[in-house]
């Protein structure tokens, strides 16, 4: 009975270390470093207020 005990909490503590610890893949399903912070793209107007794409001329970053 303890055997069966210590088992089942075995068990239950390695199924909720390995739910926690999820890798990310990549694209072609291959395990890569997941990143911890994700970045923002950058948006940009143009001089008449529309949304351009940064790197044309007269283009300025948003926040």
């Amino acid at each position: 009975m303890l055997k069966a005990l210590l088992t089942t909490v075995a068990l239950t503590l390695f199924a909720a270390a390995s739910v926690q610890a999820a890798p990310c893949r990549d694209a072609h399903g291959k395990f890569v470093k997941c990143d911890t912070a994700k970045t923002k793209a950058a948006q940009c107007k143009d001089s008449q207020g529309r949304f351009a794409k940064c790197g044309t001329p007269g283009a300025t970053p948003v926040n």
